[in-house]
Formats: C-alpha cells, structure tokens, sequence
C-alpha cells in the first residue's frame, strides 16, 4: 500500500504587501484533522519602515495558532490582549462566538531591517465548542516540550505526540510540531491518529521511494507506518489528528459546521457588532463585497 494518500503543492496568495504559501484548504483535501487552513510565509526580509500589517479582521468556530522561525508579530484583539510573539512561541486564539484581531509588525522593528518567517494555521472547532467563549493564551518556546528522538530535535507545539503533552489548550484530538533532522537520521511519524501530514518547511527527506522536497506537504494513508529519512539538513512540521463528525463551511475568515452560522458572522462583521481592538481601532479589513459561496469541506 501506498504510504503517501496525495501530496499537496502550496497556491500563493497575494495579502496585500506580503505573499503566502496556501496549503490548506486544497481542493482534493479540505482538512488534514481539525487543520483545515494552513499558511507559510517567508522567509523574507523587510527592509526599514516595512513589515507585516494584516489589520482587524474577524473569526468564528476556530483557533488560530501562530509559529515563527524568524522576526517578531505583534497580536492584538478583542479581548484586550497584547501580545508579541518570537520565534518558538505559540498564540493560540479560541475564536469560539466570534473574535477580532490584528498582527503587525511593531513601529520598534519596523525602525529597522528584518526578517520574517512563520506559519499560520486555523484548527476548526467540534460542534460542541463553535460557540465558546472567545480566548487567547501566549506560550513562551522555553515552555513547549523539546526532545529528541534518535536524532531527530522534536518541539511540540500543541496536542500529544510521542508520550509527550503541549501545554496548549485543545478542544478535539491532535498532533503539532516542528522537526528538525541531519542527513542520514531516521524518524517515525506518530500511529496513533487517523489523519497525519508532514509539511516541509526546508530540506530534503525521503519516504520509502518518494523524495520530499521543501514546499510541499505529503498527506499519508491512514494506519500506515511512516518512516523518514534525511538526504539533507532538514526541517518539517508535522500535523493532524481525528477529523470532525461534521462537515464544515469556510468562508473568508468563518468556519462553522452551519452555513446560516457564516452569514450571520459576516452580518455581525458588516455591522461592526464584533467590538473593537484596544489599542488597533483605527481601520479593519471589510467583508470582500463578492465573497464566494461557502464551501462544504
């Protein structure tokens, strides 16, 4: 049996003044788990006065987790939290009944040159979560779990995977992290969830016959052992866990299990009813005027 299910290639996407991968959603595989949008970014290097500006928008029935390799974004929301992230940190914001929020790039490193690199994915809640309370939890790297296997660096950034437990509040069963690997190491992807993928952030591994290469994301069979091998310095995410009962709607920044639940966000979002950011209340990012209709994942 094939190992390997598909293997996704990133569409990019222009955000106004940055562009991004687009992984996920793909059109052959909406979901890998409860991930159900993943993006990469950079690397890229900003020259002074420049930098990341994605400005007030909003979200329903999901979490947004943010992972840097390089540079520094600052978040706010809704609820009042401030906070900036650096590389190995993780923000983790439970959108729940709605949230709004920004990331930019500070006035203090946009004084200066400076780099940027990261991901940014949407984890889509159980049915029995979409309408929690809104919350936002930074994690420091120092307190995420870093260990080896063979001689493979693991850090886990949220879920449970190889004995070990992220700090990370979690709403269904999940896996998240970041691998780095040398030529010749050997590593083994976790058996234990029904849906897995690796993403390849730089490098070179192989996979029985199939040579992975950076940009790409493998989705493997379900129950099939997955053994990797670096051909060169490499390093990867890896990600899934057990799918959702339901299937669910995405469109623009709304995931629900309920279309109906969509349009009364965007509503809500058109009549600014989502609250406003303290300190980042000057302008927001409209409802696009044509979205496209909400698609069944």
């Amino acid at each position: 049996m094939n190992a390997i299910d598909l293997t996704i290639t990133p569409r990019t996407k222009d955000l106004g003044g940055f562009t991004v991968q687009r992984i996920l959603p793909y059109a052959k595989r909406r979901m890998v788990g409860p991930f159900i949008f993943l993006d990469h970014f950079g690397p890229v290097e900003f020259a002074a006065g420049k930098g990341i500006d994605v400005r007030p928008h909003p979200h329903i029935g999901l979490a947004t987790v943010t992972y840097l390799f390089e540079g520094k974004v600052f978040h706010r929301d809704t609820l009042g939290s401030a906070q900036a992230i650096t590389p190995g940190d993780v923000n983790w914001m439970t959108a729940g009944s709605d949230i709004a929020h920004s990331e930019r790039t500070s006035a203090t490193e946009k004084a200066k040159p400076h780099g940027g690199h990261g991901l940014q994915s949407w984890v889509a809640l159980p049915k029995e979560y979409e309408e929690c309370s809104p919350e936002f939890h930074h994690h420091a790297a120092e307190s995420l779990p870093e260990f080896m296997i063979r001689n493979a660096r693991v850090r886990l950034i949220a879920g449970r995977a190889y004995g070990h437990e992220a700090p990370v509040k979690i709403y269904s069963p999940l896996f998240y992290a970041a691998v780095t690997m040398q030529p010749g190491d050997t590593f083994e992807m976790p058996q234990e969830y029904k849906e897995r993928a690796l993403y390849m952030i730089e490098g070179d591994v192989r996979i029985g016959n199939a040579r992975i290469v950076a940009r790409t994301m493998p989705v493997f069979t379900q129950d099939e052992r997955i053994i990797i091998e670096a051909q060169a310095p490499s390093t990867f995410m890896l990600l899934g866990g057990e799918p959702l009962s339901e299937p669910r709607y995405i469109d623009w920044n709304f995931v629900s299990s309920s279309q109906e639940r969509i349009e009364q966000a965007k509503e809500d979002w058109r009549a600014q009813r989502f609250g406003k950011i303290p300190g980042d209340d000057k302008e927001f990012i409209p409802l696009p005027e044509a979205p496209k209709p909400g698609t069944i994942l």
